[in-house]
């Protein structure tokens, strides 16, 4: 469906280098570390007994709960068609012109003139460039905004490769099952579930209509929300995401062998604000250049859309007359060029760092990391959580900014 749910994948990405430094570094800070993984086996022994109690507490009634989820899941035939033939009349209505409008305009910052943005992360590498920046707005999810420089890639597999679900299930890690719903062939409304699964979280479930448009010189743009559906029970081992907004603009770089993905992204996953951002901050250069080495192995001769055979790619619609501007021909030989006079660290000088000198304050940041997942992602709104948050928030920006001194000493 080529979405990219950055707070989980950047998550992810994070939570796995945290727990590489601490199997890299065999000369840490006893006393700090055995310190901090006390208090963390404190936060989990604290949260098993409460799922233990909440377990043992509504039992009867998960019981019978569970009973009638699978009714309704095991529906007959004729239940099963009047439920679907009901949403198909609604299934044209999720996404729409207004949404493409909607996705156009935040692509070419047409919203974000009174808004205050602030850089995320500037990398690059040989073949590969990224920006990104958000935007808190107020009672409403973390907004962001990104921009991709493939080199060496053409359009056409780029958007293939975004919207091969069975293709994302083998290189991305976080995605654990995907199951098309519907497709309305009238104007290409695609509906599909995926569960994606984080470490130490409870699964997500995403229940999602997107749909595709060409526009002019072979653009192509994708919008993507949530929505429900009739095949799509709940089930109380996934945490449903409620909110999501997503969409991208994929066309050609001027000038040269490559191309560009620019993504305008806001979701409400379930996670704590603070340490989703974070945790994208720090984990999203590491999962793009993943993507990007399976991009590399990807080809539509090895790796062909699986079925089903009726997709929104096959389905695909043209961008209404004057929806389109000058703007969305993105001259990013500049973009570049500016990132490059920036003197950004490439992925593999990054990661010679790392090799050369695991820090302890590194190790100790990750477990100050990994034990604010655990916790603060779950939700609690308690004095002693939101000090706890302060306190690890506080510790890991000190860290930033000391490691950004030296670096520029």
């Amino acid at each position: 469906m080529g979405f990219f749910g950055f707070n989980g994948s950047s998550l992810y990405s994070s939570l796995k280098s945290s727990m590489d430094f601490w199997f890299l570094n065999d000369r840490m800070n006893f006393c700090c570390g055995w310190a901090t993984l006390f208090v963390l086996l404190c936060i989990i022994l604290f949260l098993f007994s409460t799922r233990l109690l909440r377990f043992f507490s509504s039992s009867s009634s998960s019981s019978s709960s569970s009973s009638r989820r699978h009714n309704v899941s095991s529906f007959s035939p004729a239940a099963s068609a009047t439920e679907i033939a009901s949403s198909n009349s609604r299934i044209s209505e999720i996404v729409s012109v207004a949404d493409l409008k909607f996705l156009i305009e935040n692509l070419d910052e047409k919203l974000s003139e009174n808004e205050k943005w602030e850089n995320v992360t500037n990398k690059r590498n040989n073949l590969l460039a990224y920006t990104a920046k958000c935007f808190k707005p107020k009672d409403a999810p973390i907004k962001y905004l990104s921009l991709t420089v493939f080199e060496n890639c053409t359009i056409e597999v780029l958007r293939d490769f975004y919207m091969d679900n069975e293709y994302r299930k083998q290189w991305d890690k976080t995605v654990v099952e995907h199951e098309q719903l519907q497709v309305d062939r009238t104007n290409g409304t695609e509906i599909g579930c995926t569960i994606k699964k984080f470490p130490l979280l409870t699964p997500r479930e995403y229940v999602l209509a997107w749909r595709l448009w060409e526009g002019k010189d072979k653009t192509f743009y994708c919008f993507i929300k949530e929505c429900e559906h009739p095949l799509a029970v709940r089930q109380r081992k996934f945490v449903r995401v409620k909110f999501f907004r997503s969409g991208w603009r994929i066309s050609k770089v001027p000038g040269r062998n490559a191309c560009q993905i620019k993504m305008f992204h806001q979701e409400d996953a379930g996670l704590n604000l603070e340490m989703a951002k974070l945790a994208f901050s720090r984990g999203i250069w590491s999962y793009v250049c993943k993507m990007n080495d399976a991009l590399r192995r990807y080809s539509v001769k090895s790796h062909p859309l699986i079925c089903p055979a009726v997709t929104a790619v096959s389905l695909i619609q043209k961008v209404p007359p004057g929806l389109e501007t000058m703007n969305t021909v993105v001259d990013t030989q500049a973009t570049s060029t500016s990132i490059a006079s920036q003197g950004l660290d490439t992925g593999e000088a990054k990661e010679k760092k790392f090799l050369r000198r695991p820090s302890k304050k590194i190790v100790a940041n990750g477990l100050l990391l990994l034990g604010g997942v655990i916790f603060l992602s779950r939700g609690h709104s308690s004095l002693g959580a939101k000090v706890a948050l302060a306190y690890i928030l506080t510790k890991l920006r000190k860290h930033d900014a000391l490691s950004g001194q030296e670096r520029e000493r």
